[in-house]
């Protein structure tokens, strides 16, 4: 009993690290297919912040990704200087997601 309650364990960790890896991926695809590459990058600031600077400042903070996704799809600015972030309404709510946990997870 006790084998199969690890083996049950394992599985369950291996399915959970495996969607993980395709949710990173989904992100980080919405990421390079949208227009978020022209104002960001992974390390360095460009005409916003870096994707590092981004999961940094919002590291432990419960609410970010719900802020961040809102942040996505209206728009705006304020928080990183003077530069303004516009709106990407078409974007689904599951692509806006996997974007926000991709960058949060750098």
């Amino acid at each position: 009993m006790k084998n199969l309650f690890k083996l049950f364990i394992a599985a369950s960790l291996v399915s959970f690290a495996t969607q993980s890896l395709a949710d990173a991926k989904a992100g980080e695809a919405v990421v390079k297919k949208s227009d978020c590459m022209l104002c960001h990058t992974v390390d360095k600031l460009l005409v916003g912040p870096a994707f590092k600077d981004i999961a940094a400042k919002y590291k432990g903070d419960k609410t970010a990704e719900a802020k961040l996704t809102e942040k996505v799809k209206k728009g705006g600015g304020g928080v990183w200087g003077t530069n303004v972030m516009l709106p990407h309404p078409a974007l689904s709510d599951a692509d806006v997601k996997n974007a926000v946990e991709w960058v949060l997870s750098h």
